[in-house]
């Protein structure tokens, strides 16, 4: 039994065989490596499986799980932090201080809110309270009054509960009071009775509910009697009903008790109304219906403040399509269809491409205090970057500066130079050499050369020619030689099918059939479709191959290498390479510059003009030297993070030779659905 606990990077990744894996744990270390995350960083019995979770979400949102992933967190802990990293929170010094779980919670919502909870909040604090305290800023309430651990959640509530309907709070605040005793002087309060003759710590809850319940009958038998006898009883006596501010100031409801003889009046509610400052957005003819139509035991909205609109952001209006589908449409067969793709869109010169409107400003509004709610401005959004356009003098229109092919990738305009070949390419054409993109409407027949530093888009067949693209290389509908068809592309290269086609790619390879190919890619091959086959030939992919079909019945021999593969040693090397160059560079221009501080110009201007241009050149030099060791580090990285090997989704046959990171595994016998993987220096495979 294999009992190595220690953590392998990569989404190769071998899970331990050991019985202190339950099944959700395998699960969640599966679902690393399917997506190609570095299960190393979870893949140890310390976690239980909903902790991994909490890392695995982590590592594929990005996030630094390095502060969180501590077997002694709980899930929920960890759950808390991964989210404040979205946000830039820092809850680390709340964990230090002994906070956890539901606790983190709030005061992760506290701080995304920018409420100033730190003000009020202490260490022996638990979750109730400090959702109590939370609420109440968010309110805009004073939460002086009750932000005190002396209090207990459920008196914190009564107290914020009085706060938020403006009621004499003081009444109650005392810590004396139970959360019952607290209830009743509040319900006192609402119900606009004296309570100062039953606040008293002396009266349990239930005596406080008795008289209080003694209080309200007092209010109506003192009506019903001073109404028999005719006298005004206005000043006399209180309405029994009450006047709720929700919505933080914005809306006010009354509830009239339905009471026998409890009769309220429109002027009762207005100067309810007064009483509590509420003078703005009031619903005269609401509070009219209520009491004609004596609308009892119901919540009615009787005023309601006016909110604030918050300004429109910035943004762009483009006159060109930015939705072309990128990826080609699925054929019924689970192929694609690369044939009806639009692969671009064109440009004129001059062609006004987009338009950027301002952001405007917010509306301030007013709640029902008459206090000013101040609205948001809109976001400006910065310039658009890019190349092959000008911005007019008004400084919002964007114009193209040549007749070409338009591009928006990752927030940039780009637009190109784009010639379109309008017939066939063969050796007759001569060679096409475009510093920009290549679309021919026709074919490329043999003897044909095009070589462009962007895209080549071709609408029909490809045979026997050389394609040259610093960008993607898309046939739509195929290449069909006897191995005299050379394609070299910087990015993706695309189509229906290849036969004895010769392709270099810096990106993924993609087609619905490939056959007797010489394929090498510095990423993946994609071989779609239920008919969809990779057979013979050789396959180079360093980040894998994800095919329908593998080799077919009649054996033949199909080799595909996979990993750190000899195209993955040539970039190496290449690499290796320019670095020893550049560092050549550095050397020769950092013996310049001592010579030259020995040897200045006598004139001041000209001595700091030079010492000025050779900083520069070496300020540069460094740069791409730090962009080269990037470069390096992520073809480093590229097999262990990102390789998922070979993946057949229909059938692999007999005979095929799978090779991955120079281990070669031939294929004894017919398999279906099936992954090939790396694991403890040997090819095995696994069921899809």
């Amino acid at each position: 039994m294999n009992t190595d606990h220690s953590p392998r990077k990569g989404a190769g990744y071998t899970m331990p065989e050991n019985s202190e894996y339950m099944a959700e744990q395998h699960q969640e270390i599966l679902l690393g490596e399917e997506e190609g995350l570095d299960v190393s960083l979870y893949s140890s019995p310390e976690f239980n499986w909903l902790q991994m979770e909490q890392i695995r979400t982590g590592i594929k949102d990005k996030v630094d799980v390095s502060v969180y992933a501590d077997p002694t967190y709980s899930y929920e802990t960890m759950k808390q932090i991964r989210l404040s990293l979205y946000s830039s929170i820092n809850l680390l010094p709340y964990v230090e201080r002994g906070f956890a779980d539901d606790e983190l919670e709030q005061i992760r919502l506290a701080l995304e809110d920018k409420l100033s909870i730190d003000t009020w909040l202490t260490d022996d604090m638990y979750v109730q309270q400090i959702y109590e305290i939370r609420i109440g800023l968010y309110e805009g309430l004073n939460v002086s009054v009750y932000a005190d651990d002396q209090y207990n959640w459920m008196q914190m509530r009564e107290i914020r509960l009085g706060l938020e309907k403006k009621l004499k709070v003081s009444c109650y605040t005392n810590c004396l009071f139970s959360h019952w005793q607290m209830k009743e002087i509040r319900l006192g309060l609402e119900a606009g009775l004296d309570v100062s003759s039953y606040a008293k710590l002396i009266f349990s809850g239930s005596d406080m509910k008795e008289k209080r319940e003694n209080l309200l009958k007092e209010k109506t038998t003192t009506y019903m009697t001073a109404d028999k006898l005719g006298i005004d009883i206005s000043s006399m006596t209180k309405k029994d009903f009450s006047i709720f501010v929700e919505d933080n100031g914005n809306r006010v409801y009354a509830f009239i008790r339905f009471v026998a003889g409890n009769i309220v009046t429109e002027d009762d509610i207005y100067k309810a109304l007064k009483k509590r400052g509420i003078v703005n957005g009031i619903k005269r003819g609401a509070i009219t219906e209520m009491i004609r139509k004596r609308r009892m035991n119901e919540k009615i909205l009787i005023a309601e403040g006016t909110p604030a609109e918050d300004g429109k952001n910035g943004w762009f209006e483009f006159f060109v399509r930015l939705d072309l589908p990128r990826i080609p449409a699925p054929l019924p067969d689970g192929g694609v269809d690369y044939v009806n793709i639009e692969a671009f869109e064109m440009v004129d010169e001059g062609e006004k491409i987009a338009v950027y409107h301002p952001a405007e400003k917010g509306k301030d509004g007013e709640n029902v205090f008459g206090e000013v709610i101040h609205a948001n401005e809109g976001a400006e959004k910065k310039p658009l970057k890019g190349k092959g356009f000008t911005i007019a003098p008004d400084g919002v229109t964007y114009l193209s500066n040549m007749n070409g092919k338009f591009e928006y990738v990752n927030g940039q305009i780009i637009i190109s130079n784009m010639i379109i070949v309008r017939e066939d390419v063969t050796a007759v054409t001569g060679k096409l050499e475009v510093d920009g993109s290549v679309y021919v409407i026709g074919s490329v027949y043999s003897g044909g050369y095009i070589s462009a530093t962007g895209d080549i888009i071709v609408e029909h067949n490809v045979e026997a020619c050389k394609l040259v693209a610093g960008g993607n290389v898309m046939i739509k509908k195929g290449s069909c030689s006897k191995n005299d068809c050379f394609i070299e592309a910087g990015g993706e290269v695309s189509g229906s099918f290849f036969e004895a086609a010769n392709i270099d790619a810096g990106s993924n390879i993609r087609a619905n059939y490939i056959m007797n190919s010489n394929i090498n890619t510095m990423e993946k091959v994609f071989v779609s479709g239920s008919k969809g086959m990779l057979l013979g030939g050789r396959t180079r992919a360093v980040k894998g191959v994800d095919t329908y079909n593998l080799g077919n019945k009649s054996h033949i021999k199909t080799v595909l290498e996979v990993g750190k593969n000899a195209l993955y040693n040539r970039q190496q090397a290449m690499f290796e390479r320019k670095r020893e160059q550049i560092l050549d560079e550095l050397m020769m221009l950092e013996d310049r510059w001592n010579s030259i501080l020995q040897t200045l110009p006598p004139d001041k201007e000209d001595a700091e003009e030079l010492i000025k241009k050779l900083n520069a050149a070496i300020v540069a030099k460094d740069h791409e030297l730090a962009d080269l060791d990037a470069e390096v580090s992520k073809l480093a990285n590229m097999t262990d993070q990102d390789m998922k090997a070979v993946i057949v989704r229909g059938n692999a046959y007999e005979g095929s030779i799978v090779e991955i990171s120079t281990i070669r595994y031939i294929l004894p016998s017919h398999v279906s659905r099936i992954v090939f993987k790396l694991r403890n220096k040997n090819v095995v495979m696994v069921k899809l």
